[in-house]
């Protein structure tokens, strides 16, 4: 061996050792830590097939915006037209530059160790329109990019779709809000099974439909910014009705684009198709009845919405039961398809909120928000969920992935698993010099934690198959801009969007080592 070679892993194994000490102060006092928890931990206690990865998505890292053809997307549209309802009113058009940048960052990648990189494909950078003429250049960067990876020994994990709709479908025909969407969905996953199929084998259709039916059409904090206005500030929408009928189109458009992939692709590329939901871990805040069947109902609003359907071909009967006719249905056939649609289910974990039991007086306004019944909180009886973090709804709280991953296992027939999203951000201070913004111990406790708690969940009999650390590197944030970092990479948007590794990168470095 190389001199050179030996003090880097020299070197290597000192970060290692003061990293591990670090957790071990940073580490809290959980009252119920895995029966593993003083063991080595590493890559090596987990199946020898699991996939370790992290994610990114095309509107939150790409820039390029009107480079190479790209048509403009809703994100793109909102931010220029609402910057208010950014926090730092930033945008897009640059963000990490990933579109020119992608070797050296996948560089970062091989040299950490990930098996896999999680990325979604932009629909206006394939449809500039959203159908019809084909952007050639903008094929040409996916095919890079793919091709990138595995010469790197990473696996390409692509998401179809992460909010980032087409403006042109928009204006069309107002995007999600019509059927018509089903069949231009469909028609652009089939151009990108059939063009990268070969080379992709893990395809998610959608990335959070919760987030985008929520926030884009009961609260109007994301595009295309539709509420009532006794919700928010919107000049158009009803948060009553709209969310449903969205997510309706989603779980279609899901169904259709999962039945393509299986009778006409699946057999010859041998690869897998689902869906990435997200929920927090519901705790009810005390032990009544009440505030527990609270609890499961919010887990039914936030999860069930999608999960039901996919699972059972319907939406949950809390649901049915509260919202009645504002809840679209399906037909028996829309149903049949529904069901069983995915070979694996995306869970994006970050943390647990408690539950009270809120019921609603027949004279108020409804909406999606109001329809659960219930009230959340943080704390109880003085005491935080778990540790606080930068943003106020985020704690740490790694128990309630086992608790999320066993009630999925128990309520959805035992469905396989990618944890597609887990992370924690810090605030983008920038009068902190380099140098220590790079030192993210609060992100290494966290990382820790919830993997030792998936671990569990895998000793226990839950079909997880792989986990991906949200984010690779620092981007925009949607409505909170650039004034948080989710990254293990830094990137210096002062400076050249220069590259820096943080501490929990190098942890995971050494965490991935065979």
């Amino acid at each position: 061996m190389k001199m050179a070679s030996v003090r880097n892993n020299v070197a290597l194994s000192f970060v290692f050792v003061f990293l591990s000490f670090f957790v071990l102060l940073l580490r809290g006092t959980e009252s119920a830590k895995p029966s593993h928890y003083s063991v080595p931990f590493n890559r090596t206690l987990f199946p020898p097939s699991f996939i370790f990865g992290a994610g990114s998505a095309a509107y939150q890292s790409e820039g390029a915006v009107n480079i190479d053809g790209r048509g403009l997307s809703i994100w793109d549209t909102f931010t220029k037209q609402h910057p208010e309802k950014i926090t730092d009113r930033s945008n897009g058009d640059v963000a990490e530059d990933f579109y020119h940048r992608y070797r050296s960052d996948i560089q970062l990648m091989k040299e950490i160790g990930l098996d896999s990189f999680r990325f979604s494909i932009s629909w206006s950078r394939i449809f500039p329109k959203g159908k019809g003429t084909v952007n050639y250049l903008g094929v040409s960067f996916y095919n890079n990019l793919i091709n990138e990876l595995l010469s790197n020994g990473i696996k390409p994990f692509v998401t179809l779709f992460h909010f980032d709709l087409p403006q042109a479908l928009e204006d069309e025909y107002g995007g999600f809000l019509s059927p018509k969407i089903v069949g231009d969905f469909y028609e652009y996953a089939d151009f990108c099974f059939k063009t990268f199929g070969d080379r992709v084998k893990h395809w998610a259709t959608l990335n959070e439909p919760y987030g985008y039916s929520k926030n884009g059409y009961d609260t109007g904090s994301f595009p295309p910014g539709r509420c009532s206005n006794y919700v928010g500030n919107c000049t158009s929408g009803n948060s009553a009705t709209e969310p449903y009928l969205v997510t309706h189109h989603f779980l279609l458009a899901h169904a259709a684009v999962v039945r393509l992939y299986k009778t006409k692709y699946q057999r010859y590329q041998k690869g897998e198709i689902g869906i990435t939901l997200v929920t927090h871990w519901m705790e009810p805040k005390t032990n009544s009845p009440a505030n527990r069947q609270a609890a499961s109902r919010v887990l039914d609003f936030w999860l069930g919405w999608y999960a039901d359907p996919i699972t059972y071909g319907d939406y949950p009967k809390s649901m049915r039961s509260i919202v009645g006719n504002r809840l679209p249905k399906f037909t028996k056939a829309e149903s049949e398809m529904l069901k069983g649609s995915y070979d694996f289910i995306g869970i994006n974990y970050y943390t647990t909120q408690y539950v009270e039991n809120a019921p609603l007086s027949s004279n108020v306004n409804r909406s999606y928000s109001s329809d659960a019944q219930a009230s959340f909180s943080t704390s109880r009886n003085g005491f935080p969920v778990g540790t606080p973090t930068a943003l106020s709804w985020l704690y740490i709280y790694p128990k309630g992935l086992h608790q999320l991953l066993l009630y999925v296992k128990h309520k959805y027939s035992d469905p396989p698993i990618y944890i597609n999203e887990n992370g924690v951000a810090q605030v983008n201070n920038a009068s902190i010099p380099v140098k220590e913004a790079i030192k993210d111990g609060i992100r290494i406790r966290y990382y820790d934690a919830h993997l030792r708690y998936l671990l569990q969940a895998i000793k226990d009999g839950v079909k997880v198959k792989g986990y991906y650390a949200w984010s690779f590197f620092d981007d925009f944030e949607w409505d909170a801009g650039y004034t948080v970092r989710f990254g293990i990479i830094y990137v210096d948007f002062k400076n050249n969007l220069k590259r820096y590794m943080k501490y929990s990168a190098y942890w995971l470095k050494m965490f991935l080592l065979r």
